[in-house]
């Protein structure tokens, strides 16, 4: 299983925008992504580094895999 780096919001959002989840609203320093094809919310702190547990909970939220989720990074 591959290590998930330490990313900032601005990419996580990013690759999060290629599947599809868009922002609806920003609440505080958390960004709240909605995907219409999954009906998912998905919310991620707008921080410069995310943690990897946080990192793992928000692709849960989501419910990507960590592979697919890596190989969105690399596009």
């Amino acid at each position: 299983m591959s290590k998930l780096p330490a990313l900032p919001a601005r990419s996580v959002v990013k690759v999060l925008h290629e599947f599809g989840f868009k922002p609806v609203r920003q609440t505080g320093s958390h960004i709240h992504l909605w995907s219409e094809g999954q009906r998912k919310l998905v919310t991620v702190p707008n921080h410069r580094e995310l943690a990897r547990g946080t990192l793992l909970a928000i692709l849960k939220q989501a419910g990507l895999a960590r592979k697919v989720f890596i190989r969105g990074l690399r596009r």
